[in-house]
């Protein structure tokens, strides 16, 4: 087994285009259709008079800020984004004070300017406490600084918030929609056409003399499962970085988790592989079944639009013995809802068990067909 990888990793990088073109499509789609921000952040470009207020309690609290997110610059740098339309205000932070650049007069505005009024009021509350507390040296405004963070966590009486939504409703962040559905959809070629190679060595003869060999078939079968599974996973993982450390996404904090969950989902598509390979007779009969269920399955699971806009109850069926569905399902769930890892077990049972299923129905039509 360990063989074939390495003749796999080979024939890989001699031929590695369907790799590097679908990684490049995934990453193309993803920004090309999914730069637009979500309605929950509002991108503001802020500078300061000078570092130290950018390290004050200030701008620690406006770093912290859920409303809009913070993009740090030079006061030039901010004025040319205000003046090119590329931000419709920005901030300059002073000592004392700070003033609102206005490029265009939005509704976001006068959020802007209380979030960074309220910023400033509870560092000067801060300050005034510790000057009515005769607080002087470093240690004693230390100390009271420590039994007002104690006092927040815990306060007198505590405010419990509720969405206005409904339980029907949906959450819909077109930039993480995007970039999971385009990711999930062009993997399907990737590892599609390395299981094809088992169609093409089978009618080539290759396998009939690795037989001849002490090489077992289901090593045979187990080494190119597992150089498809890689390759996919891989392949994922690529894109992931490069939007996490290049393109500044930050998963909200779970880019581990979603490394985690795309494990059943690419050992599905890996199943779904074999099994198309086990239908087909030919390469020509499968690189023309191949883009119709990598496209219904992209469109049915949801990887092009929200399924939840789906009204066909009969697309709805099918979308259940779809993995796109569970795939988008587990990223959309870790990320945009941040449900946690326990609520998430289901669909990647499911998975797994679509998996297993589609992984011996495809190999025993190969072995009784003799493909």
């Amino acid at each position: 087994m360990i063989g074939i990888l390495l003749a796999k990793c080979k024939m890989f990088v001699r031929h590695p285009w369907v790799f590097i073109s679908m990684t490049v499509m995934s990453i193309g789609f993803a920004l090309l259709l999914g730069s637009s921000h979500s309605e929950n952040t509002i991108q503001v470009p802020v500078s300061a008079e000078n570092e130290a207020i950018r390290q004050s309690k200030v701008g620690e609290k406006l770093s912290n800020s859920d409303i809009f997110i913070l993009k740090w610059m030079s006061e030039k740098e901010m004025r040319d984004r205000i003046e090119t339309g590329k931000a419709e205000a920005g901030v300059y932070l002073q000592k004392d004070h700070f003033q609102i650049v206005v490029g265009v007069d939005t509704p976001n505005l006068k959020m802007i300017q209380q979030t960074v009024r309220e910023a400033y009021m509870e560092t000067m509350q801060e300050e005034l406490i510790k000057k009515a507390a005769n607080a002087k040296t470093k240690d004693e405004k230390a100390e009271i600084h420590r039994e007002m963070e104690n006092l927040k966590d815990s306060p007198l009486f505590k405010i419990d918030k509720n969405s206005f939504k409904g339980a029907e409703a949906f959450v819909y962040d077109q930039r993480y929609h995007t970039l999971f559905g385009f990711t999930l959809f062009f993997v399907i070629y990737t590892i599609a056409y390395n299981v094809l190679s088992i169609l093409i060595e089978k009618r080539d003869g290759l396998w009939d003399r690795i037989i001849l060999s002490p090489v077992k078939k289901w090593e045979m079968y187990l080494g190119n499962f597992i150089f498809s599974f890689l390759s996919g996973y891989v392949q994922i993982l690529i894109i992931l970085i490069i939007f996490r450390f290049i393109m500044g996404e930050d998963f909200n904090g779970k880019l581990f988790e979603v490394c985690l969950l795309l494990l059943p989902y690419v050992f599905s598509i890996v199943a779904l592989s074999i099994l198309i390979t086990a239908v087909v007779k030919n390469a020509q009969q499968f690189n023309g079944v191949l883009p119709i269920v990598a496209v219904s399955s992209a469109m049915i699971g949801g990887a092009y639009w929200p399924i939840e806009i789906v009204e066909s109850k009969f697309l709805m069926v099918l979308s259940k013995i779809n993995p796109v569905t569970y795939g988008m399902e587990l990223l959309n769930g870790a990320v945009v809802y941040r449900y946690p890892f326990e609520d998430l077990l289901f669909p990647m049972s499911i998975l797994f068990l679509m998996g297993v299923v589609m992984t011996g129905i495809g190999i025993h039509l190969m072995e009784r067909r003799h493909v």
